[in-house]
């Protein structure tokens, strides 16, 4: 029997490359992300494919999304917790609160959301157990300049990591972070635009596959095993030292 993981964030960048990644796997797939033409376009003719179009600050909407996932494919084997928002990139004191919050909603409130929503089901289901993969960043380590919402966040997913790894180990519930440093995606080819266009170095990149590939090891070991932290990064990409 295929196993069943859901991934947020699915319409576009790591979370679409990922949702391919593991649908060439074998594996079953529910798709959540906002965008739902991009969710149907990814699941159109597939009986392996489902799209749950709602927002992950929606308690109600995630709870619901859950249970069509498991109505439709018996159980859920693993979450892949990637949907986030980088926010305003100035300094604090140009921060506004409602700014904040919107980073803080998104990129915590939600994430712990859908986990809550896994780990339930992942405890209730019959054989126990299932495997969290939060997708943390480098900036759960060092961060980047005017950065303070989104490092803020990521650095609290790793407690967020840390506490489920630690809370689901009774019902056979694995944990892992990853945390991944510039996988060319929509956002990062944006951003090395504007430094061309500037007369700066772009940033040194990865393919994004390489980040979904990060996603799919982890999700594919026996649940005796756990990766707790992974690192994945563009080689020459200025990480170790930088700060």
């Amino acid at each position: 029997m295929a196993k069943t993981i859901v991934i947020t964030g699915a319409s576009s960048g790591i979370g679409r490359a990922t949702a391919l990644r593991f649908l060439r796997g074998g594996w079953n797939v529910a798709l959540i992300a906002r965008r739902a033409e991009k969710l149907e376009e990814l699941a159109a003719g597939r009986s392996d494919a489902l799209a749950l179009p709602c927002d992950v600050t929606d308690e109600t909407a995630i709870e619901a999304a859950f249970d069509a996932a498991v109505q439709r494919f018996g159980r859920i084997d693993a979450l892949f917790n990637n949907a986030g928002s980088f926010g305003p990139q100035v300094t604090i004191d140009e921060v506004s609160l409602a700014d904040w919050k919107s980073v803080l909603d998104v990129n915590l409130t939600g994430m712990f959301i859908a986990a809550r929503a896994a780990f339930s089901r992942m405890r209730r289901q019959n054989p126990q157990g299932g495997r969290i993969i939060n997708n943390g960043s480098i900036s759960a380590h060092t961060p980047r300049e005017r950065s303070v919402c989104y490092t803020t966040t990521k650095h609290a997913i790793t407690g967020l990591t840390k506490t489920l790894a630690l809370d689901g180990r009774p019902f056979d519930i694995a944990c892992g972070q990853i945390d991944i440093g510039n996988a060319r995606t929509e956002m990062v080819d944006a951003l090395n635009a504007r430094l061309i266009a500037v007369g700066a170095e772009p940033n040194p990149v990865m393919e994004v596959e390489d980040a979904a590939d990060g996603v799919f090891n982890m999700a594919s070991l026996p649940l005796s095993a756990n990766v707790l932290n992974m690192t994945i990064m563009a080689t020459k990409m200025p990480f170790v030292g930088r700060g």
